[in-house]
């Protein structure tokens, strides 16, 4: 399959769509909060894990060219360098 190329505003809408329709429901339980969730913006397949690392590695295995977005858990940004992150209340 040969991979297409989304500019990211492309590929972050792809993914808030999955993440909002399809996946949510699924990770925002107590036990993942603060942890992170790769998703395939093409497949809607997903994986969860403390760092993304494990989840892009696993979702790469399945699907090679595969555009991959990740978010943490139930904050609005991934990781801060020197600022505060703070949760996102739903």
């Amino acid at each position: 399959m040969q991979a297409l190329l989304f500019s990211r505003e492309e590929v972050a809408k792809r993914a808030r769509q999955w993440y909002d329709g399809h996946i949510r429901q699924q990770v925002e339980v107590d036990e993942n909060i603060g942890k992170m969730v790769i998703i395939d913006i093409e497949s809607g397949d997903y994986k969860v894990d403390k760092t993304g690392l494990k989840s892009a590695q696993q979702l790469r295995t399945k699907h090679p060219n595969a555009c991959l977005f990740g978010s943490r858990i139930g904050y609005n940004v991934a990781t801060s360098f020197g600022g505060v992150m703070e949760r996102v209340s739903t």
